[in-house]
């Protein structure tokens, strides 16, 4: 498999003898300050030690050579992550936590940043998410093997979306499936209706409408691998005559439906195609149906990290809470209820990154340690952005504005529990 798109530079010895000169020194102190004076102490390639500045240390960030400060230091939103990956920075301390406490004082830091620093660390556009561009960027990240995603996913329907933590002893796999019951709910299916599924992973959310509410659904899917994959299971569990996965993109979805819904898509869309996905949703929706959006958000519009964009998730784009009411407003529909589910992403990757930790010499085996070094930082800092309210989780559900035969209450959504008691 080509991995070319994570490797920056292969795990290396780059052990340097010689002591840092004065200026590296003052370079790492003003970064530290740029940073916001985080709990951060640095040790050097030679073995010197730099505290923080009036806080002791919770971390310690170990540098394999010069160069790696220089590219830190010129662009930390990118070298983070490629030096950690390489093996040129090392942590001492949980790396979660670590990246939490970088995401919150950066957060009140950059307040104050001169212009030509923010131009210096910005984040960039993200590559286009047209036609063509937008396999590419779904091969990139879904089709490194579905026994890679296997690993650390849930057992039961390989759900690479939040999970719904209903009650907190809920396991992985109780709290995805309750997920999938939540989103069912919230679209009032019934026997019968039509589903369309605006990506579709490995198909799990398309299994469990049909199996427990007796809906039709055809799910669309650009992955070829989790494509296969779910016609597989579907055949295997007898429900291929109530789903189809068709292996094509959203924007070519046909026909009217009972209901519409995309977990876990939208923030590979890019926002300049939310005007023309307004309108297919509009074209789909029957003048009662009712329609689902599940995706990573931002409180306000920012571009995605430039590592994990570059390295990790090409073509990237959470979108702000605004932008995705004003998705809604160029529709015409009207929003019956938003949730944010921020803390329950944040307890999911948790779960992974559990379950990757405990699989990382079997990921490397398959990879390699770079590989599975990249995979742990971005499931790491995925992790401490949604803890610090850097990334959200909103659920949006919505219909056409003149639609009336909605429910008064929400009081259908809890009548019982939607977690299994065992899994």
């Amino acid at each position: 498999m080509d991995k070319s798109h994570i490797l920056s530079l292969p795990l290396q010895d780059t052990h340097v003898d010689r002591a840092p000169h004065t200026y590296e020194r003052w370079l790492v102190a003003k970064l530290m300050r740029m940073a916001g004076s985080p709990p951060i102490r640095f040790r050097l390639w030679n073995g010197d030690v730099i505290e923080p500045v009036g806080k002791p240390a919770r971390f310690t960030l170990h540098l394999a050579d010069p160069k790696a400060l220089y590219a830190l230091v010129t662009n930390p939103n990118l070298a983070f992550g490629d030096l950690y990956s390489a093996g040129r920075l090392d942590i001492e301390g949980d790396l979660p936590d670590l990246m939490e406490a970088l995401y919150r004082t950066i957060h009140q830091a950059r307040q104050k940043w001169p212009r030509w620093l923010e131009a210096l660390w910005r984040n960039h556009t993200p590559r286009s998410t047209g036609l063509s561009e937008a396999r590419e960027n779904i091969h990139h990240h879904y089709d490194l093997g579905n026994n890679f995603y296997r690993l650390w996913l849930d057992q039961a329907e390989m759900q690479y979306t939040c999970a719904y933590y209903e009650r907190p002893d809920l396991s992985l796999e109780q709290a995805q499936l309750a997920k999938l019951e939540h989103v069912c709910r919230k679209l009032r299916l019934k026997p019968g209706m039509t589903v369309v599924e605006a990506g579709s992973g490995w198909g799990g959310l398309a299994r469990y409408m049909a199996r427990n509410y007796g809906v039709t659904v055809r799910a669309y899917n650009i992955s070829r691998e989790q494509v296969a994959y779910a016609r597989e299971q579907a055949q295997e569990q007898g429900l291929d005559k109530l789903i189809e996965y068709v292996e094509d993109d959203y924007r070519n979805i046909r026909g009217q439906y009972d209901a519409f819904v995309s977990v876990g898509m939208l923030e590979h869309v890019g926002k300049e195609n939310f005007h023309a996905l307004s309108k297919l949703i509009r074209r789909s929706l029957k003048p009662n149906g009712i329609a689902l959006i599940h995706s990573i958000g931002r409180n306000r519009p920012m571009l995605m990290n430039a590592w994990i964009e570059k390295r990790i998730f090409p073509g990237a784009y959470p979108p702000s809470i605004g932008e995705l009411m004003a998705l809604c407003e160029d529709g015409d529909f009207s929003v019956l209820d938003v949730e944010n589910l921020r803390l329950h992403y944040a307890r999911t990757l948790s779960a992974w990154m559990e379950r990757f930790d405990a699989e990382g010499e079997a990921i490397s085996e398959m990879y390699d340690k770079h590989f599975t070094r990249a995979w742990r930082m971005y499931l790491a800092g995925s992790l401490a952005a949604f803890r610090a309210g850097s990334l959200q989780l909103f659920q949006v559900v919505f219909t056409h504005g003149d639609n009336n035969l909605l429910p008064a209450t929400r009081q259908d959504l809890y009548t019982f529990p939607a977690a299994p008691e065992n899994t």
